[in-house]
């Protein structure tokens, strides 16, 4: 007898086992990465106190190809097939702007899950669309190869889409993304705006952030940029005729960087722009706030490219009216003729527009502040210097950075424009010390080429 319930007790034991395997074997998530977005705000990118950054795990709560899962507990495959795109537009060497040269690449889209489960805080998103787009350059020190040696290499996602365009303004992505507000997602912005301001973005000039670089390489192999901030540490620092140098010149329009300013500081930050980024709300507010200190609005030239962050239905408006040489249909700017801040001769393709994948990515790998867990999360994100400089890093082969918050940065006036000494203002909406450990960390390990003044 007592043989007997032992050998029922052992088969009851084992159809317990089988049926516990089973449920895990079918969970969208490995289970040891429950509460993942908080394990990422508090491990990655954390300060020690000598200014040092721990590297973060990989994070596997997203689906993206080519990133690894743990090989015991694999996440269900949710790729679909390639889609191949419609014919691509590359400029031309006259009026290059608008000229056509048809191509054939394709873009890999990683639906996200049906529902956000406990393994992915909804706000976080930790998942991306990927886009296939090869290399434009066969550089042999690019960033892309280099960044597998280093800390960064479990948080780089060579395939995440830095720019959005026409073939991204689906049902599908707009309920995916709708769950996200600000430069985070769609959160706000009815399809029909959305769809109508993507569809003038149709061609590879919109989706490519060095759309004209066939005719400006010459003999080169790499993609050098240099991305500017508008810190005081440049006043005086005669990097103008540097800058100036590279094959593109990036600027921005924010609340840090404000207007960009170049007329009468050319020796000291060049006088080049080949992509200026802006959202409609800071470039609004800067032609208010420092039209005294020169500040006429963004830069005109034929090689000038202008890259909204949409943080706001405002910015899909703007860049709609913009592309199609209309005015404003509605909102803060509604009647207002966009060649005002662009030019008359603005056309769709000198338009980009950052991907809220894209934006997000940012927030949650490399600058996890701590803003994330208090009741100030909404407001973070990083700052639109931060937004240009890693889009220069996942865009171009190398990167130099001028004007960019340093350690010493209590040694130098706010902005490099400055008339007289202002002390840098930090605000919750961006985390400037963390991005400024940031930088020190790309440096360091050889990213980019931080200017220090020393």
């Amino acid at each position: 007898m007592a043989t007997r319930r032992r050998v029922v007790l052992g088969g009851v034991t084992a159809v317990s086992l089988l049926c516990v395997y089973v449920l895990c074997g079918n969970l969208q998530m490995p289970l040891k990465h429950l509460g993942s977005w908080r394990s990422l705000t508090s491990q990655s990118q954390r300060l020690d106190q000598k200014g040092n950054m721990s590297s973060p795990a990989p994070s596997p709560t997203h689906v993206h190809a080519g990133t690894p899962l743990t090989p015991s507990l694999r996440t269900p495959s949710l790729r679909t097939p390639s889609l191949h795109t419609p014919s691509l537009h590359t400029p031309s060497p006259a009026g290059h702007q608008d000229g056509v040269e048809t191509t054939t690449r394709s873009i890999s889209v990683s639906p996200p899950r049906r529902e956000a489960t406990p393994t992915e805080d909804a706000f976080i998103g930790d998942t991306y669309m990927s886009v296939d787009v090869p290399p434009l350059t066969d550089c042999p020190d690019a960033i892309r190869s280099r960044v597998a040696k280093t800390e960064f290499a479990g948080r780089f996602l060579k395939n995440i889409p830095v720019l959005q365009w026409s073939e991204d303004a689906t049902r599908d992505q707009h309920r995916r993304l709708s769950r996200y507000a600000g430069a985070h997602g769609w959160a706000g912005v009815a399809f029909d705006a959305l769809a109508e301001t993507l569809a003038a973005l149709n061609s590879s000039a919109n989706r490519i952030m060095t759309d004209d670089w066939k005719w400006r390489r010459a003999a080169s192999r790499c993609i050098r940029c240099a991305v500017v901030g508008n810190g005081g540490i440049l006043k005086d620092s005669k990097k103008g005729p540097e800058i100036d140098q590279h094959h593109y010149v990036f600027r921005v329009v924010s609340c840090r960087t404000n207007g960009a300013i170049t007329a009468g500081f050319e020796q000291d930050v060049g006088a080049r722009t080949t992509h200026y980024t802006f959202s409609t709300n800071t470039l609004v507010n800067s032609l208010r706030s420092y039209a005294a200190l020169g500040y006429r609005g963004p830069p005109r030239s034929q090689e000038t490219r202008y890259v909204f962050l949409p943080d706001h239905d405002r910015d899909y408006l703007l860049a709609k009216a913009a592309a199609t040489h209309g005015t404003v249909q509605r909102g803060p700017e509604r009647g207002q003729d966009p060649s005002r801040y662009f030019g008359e001769d603005v056309s769709a393709a000198k338009l980009k527009m950052y991907h809220p994948d894209f934006i997000r990515y940012l927030r949650n790998r490399f600058l996890p502040s701590d803003t994330l867990r208090s009741k100030y999360k909404n407001l973070y994100r990083p700052s639109t210097g931060a937004v240009m400089l890693l889009a220069a890093l996942h865009t171009c082969d190398q990167v130099s950075a001028y004007g960019f918050m340093t350690p010493d940065y209590s040694k130098y006036s706010d902005h490099y424009y400055d008339r007289r000494y202002h002390a840098v203002g930090f605000f919750l909406n961006h985390d400037l010390r963390l991005e400024m450990h940031l930088w020190q960390r790309l440096h360091s390990v050889g990213l980019i080429r931080l200017y220090t003044h020393s």
